[in-house]
């Protein structure tokens, strides 16, 4: 076994691989790009090594200086996580010829299947099925037009290497083939240095459910169940679980043989991935083969109790496998939520900034479930605009689908997040979501359920009622605390207030404190109602409410705001105001404050670079047509117009770097 593995990634799988590798005794080193000099894999490391400026291209993607990083520290063996290097031929290659050894599959089959358009010519002489489309080299814009016509629509357009969402669109019609082309072929080039793209027929509605392989040097292959990764947003996985809950046992059978004998072909040793999309009749296709350890490992971890990364470990030195395929039992149910620094308010953009508070829910046994959390981050961490914006895995284990479900909802709940703008709200939401939670899904599940974006949730009169009790209990702690302190000129006196008012966006909702067991219980009735117990034991300062309405537990959290309290809890955000009647009667007369027009402005939405600036002043440009394009977070956003309109003026240039709301061009 190694003594020592250097670890060539960041985030949150470089610290996921350091766990294990601690777990097993063997020393670990971290690399490191100038933004990554505080972060947390680098704390977790035995030993770090500095390999240069921040974008990933001076940095982590510098196979000279991982192998330097090596020799200087004396590790025996790499692991590449995933991104980066992890699915490149000539990095394992290089290592080789430096006597260093690859924790992941042998070049022949990263190059065999780590090139979509190589690994489906190759499965095709496998007799894997696949899907129809064309895998030559397309020379431009035009040829790509005229392969899509003979295809038929709709096509997906996708970059050979890479993976991830980037370098990938979907096109309807010649002209979204046209740019999405053009689009791919840049994000694949600035991605991946690699510009090649090929089309294949998109399928409607599918299931995208993938296989996880195992396999070690003296020819065993098994593989360990399937995966579900339907809900993605932009070809990006959002939530994945573990079974899919679409699978019955003549098709995870199938799937899993042809997997295998995928794998088998290719000589497979270490973890790998064999990605299908599934139709409503779970006729299956190969999509293709993921040749490293996908972000979504946990969940297969949690429903077989292999560790993955520390079989990948055993492998690569050289161990035979200890598990056989009639030893994998697949228990019990899980869940995997990523959390992107996003806004989910302003259609998914990236967020970047200091996380100023990040208390992640605890991990560990709680009743039938279990939760994890995978993550790279601390409070105080710095969301660069260099790297992928996940800065979290939030995955939760129980016996059954709907308690695994129940029980992320919890753990979201409990996810406290500032400083950046991120997906907990969503998640939230989405968790609650009847379509989900009945297993209705396909890849196009978030772009049908959220056609114009998601937006803010109101709460309904149940829930209303629920987050008024919250509020005023925590209105009566706070004051309770407040007539407490010693060296007030004027100490309260006289009957406590037991009236009031709760203001949620535009509405009011009295309430009365029908009793008191101060400090953690009061009992309260909202708009007449039925009175109910609530009972907590929250302090002023504490960002989680964890108590007991009536006998529901619920778990919300909570912001100060000038004069009231921002409350969070299953996707609601919400911001309450509790006052006394006479105050309330008075509030009610202010005038609210209108936000300001920018219907004449185009504004950055993220912090990123200007790509290009696809207009001019004076130009008319209709609805649809394509303003500008600004990268971040190694994705090309492009800006387009919403409706008929002139530009006025532009007010920046392609290569700057812009603040979010920074002003691109104004309209006349």
């Amino acid at each position: 076994m190694f003594a020592k593995i250097l670890v060539a990634n960041r985030g949150e799988i470089a610290c996921r691989v350091m766990k294990t590798a601690r777990r097993m005794g063997i020393a670990t080193v971290a690399v490191f790009s100038d933004a990554d000099r505080d972060a947390v894999h680098v704390e977790m490391a035995d030993e770090a090594v500095h390999i240069g400026p921040a974008p990933a291209a001076q940095s982590y993607l510098q196979v000279e200086k991982i192998i330097a990083a090596c020799k200087q520290t004396g590790a025996e063996a790499v692991h590449p996580g995933y991104g980066f290097l992890s699915e490149r031929a000539s990095f394992c290659e290089a290592l080789g010829k430096a006597g260093i050894v690859f924790i992941g599959p042998r070049p022949r089959a990263i190059e065999a299947m780590g090139d979509k358009i190589e690994s489906k010519k190759f499965a095709s002489a496998a007799n894997v099925s696949t899907v129809p489309g064309f895998l030559g080299v397309i020379e431009d814009a035009g040829h790509a037009e005229k392969i899509a016509a003979d295809i038929g629509y709709p096509v997906m357009i996708k970059a050979s290497a890479g993976g991830g969402g980037k370098g990938m669109r979907i096109a309807w019609d010649a002209a979204e083939v046209r740019d999405g082309f053009e689009r791919a072929r840049s994000e694949a080039k600035s991605s991946f240095g690699d510009d090649r793209v090929f089309i294949e027929k998109f399928i409607v509605d599918p299931r995208h459910i993938e296989i996880q392989v195992l396999g070690d040097a003296f020819g065993n292959v098994i593989h360990l169940g399937e995966r579900e990764c339907s809900i993605q947003r932009r070809n990006q996985k959002v939530v994945e679980e573990a079974p899919s809950p679409f699978l019955d046992e003549a098709s995870r059978r199938a799937m899993g043989e042809q997997a295998v004998a995928l794998a088998r072909a290719v000589d497979y040793q270490s973890a790998g991935t064999v990605e299908f999309i599934v139709d409503k009749d779970r006729n299956f296709y190969f999509l293709e083969m993921n040749t490293r350890l996908q972000v979504e490992h946990p969940v297969t971890e949690l429903v077989t109790g292999i560790d993955l990364v520390e079989q990948m470990i055993r492998v690569a030195a050289g161990e035979k496998l200890s598990i056989a395929q009639e030893d994998v039992r697949l228990n019990g149910w899980a869940v995997e939520s990523r959390l992107y620094a996003e806004d989910p308010y302003r259609n998914f953009l990236p967020s970047i900034g200091r996380l100023t508070r990040y208390r992640p829910p605890q991990e560990g046994s709680f009743g039938a479930a279990i939760v994890r959390n995978d993550t790279g981050v601390t409070e105080g961490s710095e969301i660069s605009m260099f790297y992928d914006p996940m800065i979290a895995k939030l995955c939760t284990w129980a016996p059954t689908r709907a308690q695994a479900v129940d029980a992320m909802s919890d753990a979201l709940d409990a996810f406290v997040v500032d400083g950046i703008q991120h997906n907990v709200p969503f998640l939230s939401a989405l968790m609650r979501h009847p379509r989900w939670r009945e297993a209705r899904l396909s890849t196009g599940f978030i772009a049908e359920e959220y056609p114009d974006g998601f937006h803010p949730i109101a709460p309904d009169k149940e829930e209303q009622a629920l987050l008024a009790a919250i509020a005023v209990a925590t209105e009566f702690v706070r004051q309770e605390r407040l007539e407490g302190l010693s060296g007030r000129l004027r100490p309260c006196t006289g009957r406590k207030q037991n009236d009031w008012v709760v203001r949620i966006g535009g509405d009011y909702l009295t309430a009365q404190v029908t009793s008191e067991s101060p400090p953690t219980a009061l009992g309260v009735s909202i708009d007449g109602g039925r009175a109910v117990a609530v009972a907590s034991a929250w302090r002023p300062g504490d960002s989680l409410w964890r108590g007991t309405i009536g006998d529901r537990a619920l778990t919300a959290q909570l912001r100060p705001r000038l004069n009231g309290v921002q409350m969070a809890w299953r996707g609601l955000s919400v911001e309450a105001f509790v006052m006394e009647p006479h105050v309330a009667r008075l509030e009610r007369l202010m005038p609210r404050k209108a936000a300001a027009d920018t219907s004449k402005l185009l504004l950055c939405p993220m912090p990123g670079l200007v790509v290009s600036i696809d207009v001019a002043a004076g130009q008319e440009v209709k609805a649809g047509e394509t303003l500008a394009v600004v990268e971040a977070m190694k994705m090309e956003n492009v800006l387009r117009a919403e409706r008929d309109l002139t530009v006025a003026s532009i007010n920046a240039s392609p290569g700057d770097s812009l603040a979010v709301d920074a002003v691109i061009m104004e309209f006349e």
